[in-house]
């Protein structure tokens, strides 16, 4: 190969790397973040009640809204959690990033479009702190959203029961699982909310949850083959995506809806969890 030619396929190269850049940036930037994903899990919780069999749960996280989910995408993914007819629709943190002016009423006219059988459920997150939490506690109590600060609900199908519990913000110091555990009822299958993922590592020693709902992590945003998210939080590094067995406790980490800066994903799309539950054959 002489001078000349290896110039020109050096160019050549050049040229197609620059353009697959530009072409992975784009898809990163402008296409992924707006791929909507609905991820469907069939999980068996060994302490559920058959009356509870086929119980849906859908769970949504993440929705940072203004950085990337802006008013009319919120708009959609509502459309699309209320075609799946969810029993119980649960938001586990990170509403937003920012608060502006128009933020509370932004969140407020979508989120009180949601609709389940037995309501609609949510805890904060480390941004909802970081920003207002009294802002995002107005637009919960607005939309009809029951926040579940280390509270329970206890939900009934007869006698049998399904528990729900929810710690505030980890991150934050806020979570205060002695004060769920103490409301627990002793029977029944037990579900957590929880917003950063790494909190299973606590919860789960406790014996009492059959699973814990999280998110805080995006996935990691970035998700390279072969070596996984590229940046993760704190206390979202343990479980970044996906579900996990943690002694007798699954725990399920959703990716999110939004996005923390730089708007990007890559190999990890936005999701909605649409959960199924199922007790144990008998």
């Amino acid at each position: 190969m002489n001078r000349r030619t290896f110039l020109k396929l050096t160019a050549a190269s050049l040229t197609g790397i620059a353009a697959l850049a530009t072409g992975g940036w784009m898809y990163a930037t402008k296409i992924e973040p707006g791929w909507l994903q609905v991820s469907s899990l069939s999980l068996m919780l060994p302490r559920l009640h058959p009356a509870f069999d086929s119980y849906r749960i859908v769970q949504i996280s993440d929705i940072h809204l203004e950085t990337w989910i802006n008013r009319e995408r919120l708009a959609e993914v509502i459309k699309t959690v209320q075609l799946l007819r969810a029993d119980l629709i649960v938001i586990t943190g990170d509403f937003v990033t920012d608060i502006f002016d128009n933020t509370p009423t932004d969140l407020i006219d979508n989120l009180s479009q949601l609709s389940a059988k037995d309501g609609i459920l949510a805890v904060m997150g480390n941004h909802d702190y970081w920003t207002n939490e009294k802002v995002i506690r107005q637009v919960l109590k607005a939309s009809n959203i029951r926040e579940l600060s280390n509270e329970v609900l206890t939900l009934e199908r007869g006698q049998a029961q399904l528990h729900l519990a929810g710690v505030d913000d980890y991150w934050e110091n806020k979570a205060r699982l002695r004060e769920v555990l103490a409301q627990l009822p002793p029977a029944g299958a037990a579900i957590l909310l929880a917003h950063e993922p790494d909190f299973a590592v606590v919860s789960a020693e406790s014996g009492r949850f059959d699973l814990q709902l999280s998110g805080h992590t995006h996935g990691g945003q970035v998700n390279l083959p072969r070596i996984g998210p590229l940046v993760l939080p704190m206390y979202g590094r343990r479980y970044p995506a996906g579900l996990y067995q943690i002694g007798q406790m699954q725990l399920y980490t959703n990716r999110g809806l939004g996005t923390a800066r730089p708007q990007i994903r890559f190999n990890c799309r936005p999701e909605i969890a649409m959960i199924t539950l199922h007790a144990p054959l008998t």
